[in-house]
């Protein structure tokens, strides 16, 4: 994104775009009036890097998950060999680099909800192998690894299983996404990591108390591990004013908990919301967010790291 005169990078870790594309809604390569998010929208709003959620519905779970996540995983892959001018898949730190480099949109696949693992490490490795490097194990519910943060109040952590799953995902390269878990899940996923993780879309719950929402001492210990919150736009988690503003009051309390500007980007959830907040309608409005958040009184260099440089520097250093 060109901004103050220079070109930032602009880091998304969360959009649910694939799933119009697996009903045969939209292609991510057309401009549509339809959603928040695709290509040529995307680049027009100097987005660099977005993930692409493979998000299952729960009419497969559990017994029809694996095909299902296998048909997100073939459509992401038509997808990226149908825009080769555009779309670049990122895997590792060469592939961004040349995304950066070519002013291609990186695309990053994710998984939201591991119930089409069961219980299988074999399975970790078969989605690194197809591209997956990002995945939560849960989406609300409870599956065989963890619970989910729609069983709080009250939900359980991980299972033995989800604890080797978490340990497979870290060994060969998958980073760990807390963003749905209960509160337990994440403090055992904490408890158990050996390398950084990541929180793709949570907001503060210290603002808005809701179950999907980070507590203050959550929001420090996935500092701690070197990990990375990235705020969301969904209304429910902003709560408020529930507008550009409001995004930027949870980014504020944030960096107020941790205590610098190095944990902190952006999850949009977009194409995951009917109704978008004001001033966010969709991806080509992400430079009035730097705006309003230099209005607000944020420095240059926070601006940048949130947008985008924070989560820039994670990976590069988690694949190094």
């Amino acid at each position: 994104m060109e901004w103050r005169g220079h070109t930032i990078p602009v880091v998304d870790t969360h959009a649910d775009s694939m799933l119009d594309v697996v009903y045969g809604r939209r292609r991510l390569g057309e401009h549509s009036t339809v959603g928040q998010l695709d290509i040529p929208r995307a680049l027009a709003g100097g987005l660099s890097l977005q993930c692409f959620s493979c998000w299952i519905e729960p009419e497969y779970k559990p017994e029809r998950a694996l095909q299902r996540q296998l048909q997100f995983f073939d459509r992401f892959w038509q997808e990226a060999e149908a825009n080769p001018k555009t779309m670049a898949v990122v895997t590792n730190g060469a592939s961004l680099k040349s995304a950066l480099e070519g002013r291609k949109l990186g695309a990053i696949i994710s998984v939201e909800g591991a119930e089409a693992l069961g219980t299988d490490p074999g399975l970790v490795r078969l989605f690194y192998r197809l591209g997956v490097r990002l995945m939560s194990l849960t989406w609300n519910e409870r599956n065989a690894l963890a619970d989910g943060a729609g069983e709080d109040p009250g939900g359980g952590g991980l299972s033995r299983a989800g604890r080797d799953i978490v340990g497979e995902m870290e060994r060969v390269g998958i980073i760990v996404d807390v963003s749905h878990l209960s509160e337990a899940s994440f403090w055992d996923v904490f408890e158990v990591h050996t390398r950084p993780f990541i929180a793709s879309h949570s907001n503060c719950r210290e603002l808005t108390s809701h179950r999907r929402n980070l507590s203050d001492a959550q929001i420090r210990s996935l500092a701690k591990a070197g990990g990375v919150q990235g705020v969301t736009f969904v209304r429910e988690f902003l709560g408020g004013s529930e507008d550009l503003d409001r995004v930027i009051d949870h980014m504020m309390h944030a960096l107020d908990v941790v205590g610098d500007s190095l944990h902190l980007g952006l999850g949009s959830d977009f194409d995951g919301v009917e109704n978008p907040v004001s001033g966010l309608e969709d991806v080509t409005r992400l430079p009035a967010l730097a705006d309003r958040m230099s209005a607000r009184g944020l420095d240059d260099m926070v601006v940048e790291n949130i947008m985008g440089g924070n989560y820039i520097r994670f990976l590069q250093t988690y694949w190094d």
